[in-house]
């Protein structure tokens, strides 16, 4: 017979080993993801996994403990493990991420360092559309300090992070808060990047319960079957990009065709893909003018 664990029992746990395993039967036993309980531990404390395994036969200290099990506690009622470390990693750095920003996804991370090895080294001018936490402008220009990159968020509270981000990883990105590309002045790039809410209001049902009650629903969510966000950056990019631009644009799985039509019509002697995630399903749209 299975013994159901509760946060009692991981708290009369002693040492860092007996508190950790003990912390992984608890979620487990209430059907959530077991390795949060290592993950948890050592990005609050900031610990690799040697320095955890040293410490496994030690005592975990009483405030150490606290915090941990107030940490569990949190995700146990749902709250997204990166909104209650206050940070998620994107390319090997460390982001910080807050309930007014999108927590980053690996699918983005892969899409990101594909696009990276298409560029040529020539200083390129670069707008990201929507950044959010800042991961993609950020990355970009850490990764290419030549680029020059700017990028803008309708949301203020966003920039606010995006900008924090910025400073603390001594990246030269200019933010702007701006309705996609409305407040943007009459500038060209020689590169648009973007990941715009694309999730229609209708897949709500098939949605993961955390993502839906913690993650900002302005980030998320987009008109016309996901696709109203698509239609205006078609009828905006146009005078956006120099001759030999490229756009990047993450989509929604089933959405390939759509905003691929979409952008074949606004760009008519462009070549249009889209780009496949590794897990098979439609993720970018890749448009070289």
């Amino acid at each position: 017979m299975n013994i159901k664990m509760t946060l009692n029992d991981v708290s009369e746990k002693q040492t860092y080993r007996e508190v950790l395993t003990g912390a992984s039967s608890f979620l487990s036993s209430i059907e959530k993801e077991a390795f949060a309980a290592e993950w948890l531990l050592r990005e609050r404390f900031e610990l690799t996994k040697t320095d955890l395994i040293r410490r496994y036969p030690a005592t975990m200290e009483p405030a150490v403990k606290e915090k941990y099990l107030s940490d569990l506690k949190a995700f146990a009622n749902g709250l997204p493990v990166q909104y209650i470390i206050g940070h998620e990693w994107f390319y090997d750095r460390k982001f910080k991420v807050t309930s007014d920003t999108l927590i980053p996804r690996p699918e983005t991370e892969e899409w990101f360092d594909r696009y990276l090895k298409r560029l040529s080294n020539r200083p390129l001018k670069v707008l990201d559309v929507g950044t959010g936490t800042g991961v993609l402008a950020i990355s970009h220009k850490l990764q290419r300090p030549q680029d020059e990159v700017t990028a803008v968020d309708i949301s203020p509270e966003a920039i606010a992070v995006a900008q924090e981000n910025a400073a603390r990883l001594q990246a030269e990105v200019a933010f702007l808060q701006s309705d996609l590309t409305q407040a943007v002045q009459t500038d060209q790039y020689d590169l648009i990047i973007s990941n715009p809410p694309y999730i229609s209001y209708e897949e709500q049902a098939d949605m993961d319960e955390s993502v839906l009650e913690h993650e900002p629903k302005l980030a998320l969510f987009a008109e016309e079957d996901g696709l109203a966000i698509y239609r205006r950056l078609a009828e905006e990019l146009p005078a956006r990009v120099k001759p030999k631009a490229r756009i990047l644009m993450e989509i929604g799985f089933r959405q390939g065709h759509s905003v691929k039509d979409l952008f074949s019509s606004a760009f008519q002697e462009a070549d249009v893909e889209v780009w496949k995630d590794m897990a098979g399903h439609d993720r970018v749209v890749y448009v070289a003018t």
